[in-house]
């Protein structure tokens, strides 16, 4: 009997002493982030879209969000928060609660070329953002009006050197990735334009087709059936290999020699920093799931955009890579947009 009490006494210290372990397991399990992402979503996701609806950039979030709807059984709603070199929409983004209902089009005016371009910005990059996953990328051209003299981009260069500066070439606007484009390219193919910036691609596209600008870096989105139809002239895309439904037309390293360049307009999916990580995790996985899916790539072809695959990890190298080459340049050559 003695034993019996003896036993009994210590399975009672036992239990009595297991609420006080559980402090030292809480913080692996983290209750509260696994509580978060328990049934995610269970609500609509509000997308931000720092551009104006109708655009290549609220086109692909619309085409992705539909999707993801279908996936995750909630509506994706799009919210178009246009301004500001899309500054309007990342402060909205970088203040929104960090519970996965509030995801955002970051584009890499928005995580790298800003933080060069102005002084003093209403989010950090670093600070307030962490990558769901890569979306997609806008291939760029430089091409010229249908009668413009310059049959090839050689005949462009050509005519650049003879007269330094005078070739008007436009853009979307200044520090876009149309206008770093160009002055990276006019840099390493030793020549120099003068860059017409417009107020968006529509007024820039509609001086092209006039002839009122001779040339113009032009996204794939904004111009697709510009330039298939050849009422734009493509001198040369600004990827690393010629698209797919372009063929004849070069890239800048091949017709101008120009080793190693590459630009695009690319976009990524970002949260608020603090979002639970498997909340990050279920939105990186259905989204790298969306864009696996053949319908939605041969839509994202039609409109002109390429793929672009990859989470956290990737979407950071890719991150890592542009600021070592493109805010350098930004500082060399002053560019401010304040």
């Amino acid at each position: 009997m003695d034993q019996a009490r003896i036993r009994r006494r210590d399975l009672l210290a036992t239990l009595a002493a297991t609420p006080l372990a559980a402090p030292l397991v809480a913080p692996l399990v983290a209750p509260g982030r696994a509580l978060a992402a328990e049934g995610f979503p269970s609500r609509p996701v509000k997308w931000i879209v720092a551009y104006a609806a109708g655009g290549g950039t609220d086109t692909l979030a619309r085409l992705l969000g539909a999707n993801l709807s279908q996936r995750l059984g909630q509506p994706f709603v799009i919210d178009n928060r246009p301004g500001a070199a899309t500054n309007v929409g990342a402060e909205a983004a970088a203040k929104a609660a960090p519970d996965g209902y509030t995801v955002f089009s970051a584009d890499n005016g928005t995580l790298v070329f800003n933080t060069a371009l102005f002084r003093r910005l209403p989010y950090d990059p670093e600070r307030d953002f962490r990558g769901v996953g890569l979306m997609a990328r806008f291939p760029l051209f430089l091409a010229v009006a249908p009668d413009y003299p310059a049959r090839t981009l050689r005949e462009l260069l050509d005519r650049a050197k003879a007269a330094p500066g005078t070739i008007d070439v436009a853009s979307p606007g200044v520090g876009s990735p149309h206008h770093l484009a160009l002055e990276r390219f006019a840099r390493e193919a030793g020549v120099r334009f003068n860059h017409v910036p417009y107020r968006g691609a529509a007024p820039a596209l509609n001086d092209l087709l006039a002839g009122t600008v001779p040339a113009m870096v032009v996204d794939y989105p904004s111009s697709v059936d510009y330039l298939r139809s050849g009422r734009v002239r493509p001198l040369a895309v600004f990827s690393a290999a010629r698209p797919a439904d372009l063929p004849d037309v070069p890239t800048a390293q091949e017709a101008a020699g120009l080793r190693g360049f590459e630009a695009y307009a690319w976009q990524g999916m970002v949260v608020p920093k603090a979002t639970p990580d498997a909340v990050v995790a279920r939105l990186t996985e259905e989204l790298a799931r969306t864009l696996a899916d053949e319908g939605v790539r041969r839509r994202m072809r039609e409109i002109g955009l390429e793929p672009l695959t990859g989470g956290p990890a990737e979407f950071q190298a890719l991150l890592n890579a542009e600021r070592a080459t493109w805010l350098p340049l930004i500082r060399e050559l002053g560019i401010t947009l304040d």
